[in-house]
C-alpha cells in the first residue's frame, strides 16, 4: 500500500467509514478500540463519529455499566465495554501496585495497607450509596494515614488514593462519575465486586495484542510496545498467540493481511471531525503519518505540525488523511477552524454537524480535565488567523 492507501486501510479498520452506524457504544469500543479518557470529551465524539451515538444515550450506557471508564493498559483510564472489563482490568493491575512501593518508601507496611483496604470496602458495601474521597476520609478517620510533605513530594499526600486504586484494579469497588458524565473527573466509588478474569496474565496480553490489530489494522513492533507497555519478550509471545505476521513492515492479524491486499480507498470524500486523542492516532501515536506529503511542512504558531508526536489542536479528517485542524470556541458557540485547502461542501458540512452537537451535548470540547476556554484562547484565535490567509 501506498500512504494514502495505508491511511485510508486504517480509517476503515477505525469505523470511520460508515460501517459502524448504528452500532452500540460497547459494539463500537470493541471493534475499533477502547476510547482514551483523561477527563476530556473524546469519548463521546469517539462514539458520535463512528455510530452516531449523542450523549443522552452514552451517559445511559454508562449508568446501566453497558459501559465504563476503567485502568487498563499502562495502567491508562479507557472506556470499554462490559465484556472486556474483568481481563482488561489484569493489564493495569501492575501499575495500581507501583503505588505501593511509594509506600514503602514512607514506611507504610503492607499490613496497614492491607486493613486500610478492608475497612475501605466494608464502608462502601454498608454505605447506601457512593462516596467521594472527601466522604471516605472522614468516615475513615485515623485509618487514613497523613504522610506530610514528603508524602506531598513523592505524589501521596495520604494512604487512600493507593488503596482505592488497589481496590479498583481487581473490580472490587468502581468510579462513579459524580454527574454521570465522562468529560469530567469528580468521582465517587461504589462496591462493585466484578467477577475476576478467567484469562491468565499472558492470555490477556494475547486478547489485547489480537484486539489491538485488529483496530489498527496493523503496527509496527514499536508501535505496539508503546500502546501495551510489554516487554519484548511479551510483545513476540504475545504476537505469536494472535497469529500475527509481518507484512510490509507492519504486524498484522494473518486475515487482514488478505483483506488489506484487495482494499480499494473509498474514492467519495468521508469527513470526521475527531480528538486530537481519538483511537485513530493514539493507538499508534502517529499523527504524523496522517498528513499527506504537501502538508507536512505546515506549522501553527510557529511549530511544524507533523514534528509533534501528539497533535496541538483536533484534526479534521478524510479517509485518514489530516486536512485541517479544530477547537471549539464556547464564547462564540462554533468551531474555529483551520482547512489546509478551500472546504467542500461536505467539509462544511460536517464542520455544522459537529458544532451543533458540542452546542447542544456537550456546551464544550475539553481535551483533558484541566483545559479550558482560556487555557485554549491562544490557539483559537491562531486558528481563526490562519483559515482568513
Amino acid at each position: 500500500m501506498d500512504n494514502a492507501a495505508q491511511r485510508a486501510w486504517t480509517w476503515h479498520k477505525q469505523g470511520l467509514d460508515g460501517s459502524l452506524a448504528g452500532s452500540s457504544a460497547a459494539d463500537v469500543l470493541s471493534r475499533a478500540g477502547w476510547a482514551r479518557s483523561v477527563g476530556g470529551a473524546n469519548p463521546y465524539l469517539t462514539l458520535f463519529a463512528r455510530a452516531g451515538i449523542r450523549r443522552e444515550q452514552a451517559d445511559a450506557d454508562v449508568a446501566a455499566l453497558r459501559i465504563h471508564e476503567l485502568p487498563t493498559a499502562r495502567g491508562c483510564t479507557y472506556v470499554l465495554g462490559e465484556a472486556d472489563y474483568a481481563w482488561a482490568l489484569t493489564l493495569g493491575q501492575g501499575a495500581a501496585e507501583v503505588t505501593l512501593k511509594v509506600l514503602d518508601k514512607l514506611d507504610v507496611d503492607r499490613a496497614e495497607v492491607a486493613s486500610l483496604e478492608a475497612q475501605t470496602l466494608q464502608l462502601l458495601q454498608d454505605a447506601k450509596g457512593p462516596l467521594d474521597p472527601k466522604q471516605l476520609k472522614e468516615q475513615l478517620g485515623e485509618a487514613v494515614r497523613n504522610l506530610g510533605e514528603e508524602g506531598k513530594k513523592k505524589g501521596a499526600s495520604t494512604t487512600l488514593p493507593t488503596v482505592l486504586g488497589l481496590l479498583q484494579a481487581d473490580g472490587r469497588i468502581r468510579r462513579v462519575p459524580v454527574n454521570g458524565r465522562l468529560d469530567q473527573q469528580r468521582y465517587s466509588y461504589t462496591a462493585w465486586g466484578l467477577p475476576p478474569a478467567t484469562e491468565s496474565g499472558e492470555d490477556a496480553r494475547s486478547r489485547l495484542m489480537a484486539n489491538y490489530l485488529a483496530w489498527t489494522g496493523g503496527a509496527t513492533l514499536k508501535q505496539t510496545q508503546w500502546f501495551t507497555a510489554f516487554t519484548v519478550a511479551q510483545t513476540k509471545a504475545a504476537l505469536g498467540a494472535a497469529g500475527a505476521v509481518e507484512h510490509d513492515g507492519l504486524w498484522m492479524l494473518a486475515a487482514d493481511v488478505a483483506e488489506a491486499e484487495d482494499f480499494s480507498s473509498p474514492q467519495d470524500e468521508q469527513i470526521q471531525l475527531l480528538a486530537g486523542t481519538d483511537a485513530l492516532f493514539l493507538l499508534r501515536r502517529n499523527a504524523a503519518d496522517h498528513f499527506a506529503e504537501d502538508d507536512r511542512d505546515r506549522q501553527l504558531l510557529s511549530s511544524k505540525l507533523a514534528l509533534q508526536a501528539d497533535l496541538p489542536d483536533h484534526p479534521i479528517v478524510d479517509r485518514g488523511r489530516i486536512i485541517g485542524l479544530w477547537q471549539y470556541d464556547p464564547g462564540e458557540e462554533r468551531i474555529a477552524h483551520w482547512l489546509f485547502n478551500k472546504a467542500s461542501d461536505a467539509v462544511k458540512q460536517r464542520i455544522q454537524d459537529v458544532e451543533a452537537f458540542i452546542r447542544e451535548d456537550l456546551g464544550d470540547f475539553r481535551s483533558f480535565s484541566l483545559d479550558s476556554p482560556s487555557s485554549r484562547q491562544k490557539r483559537i484565535d491562531a486558528l481563526n488567523a490562519a483559515s482568513r490567509e
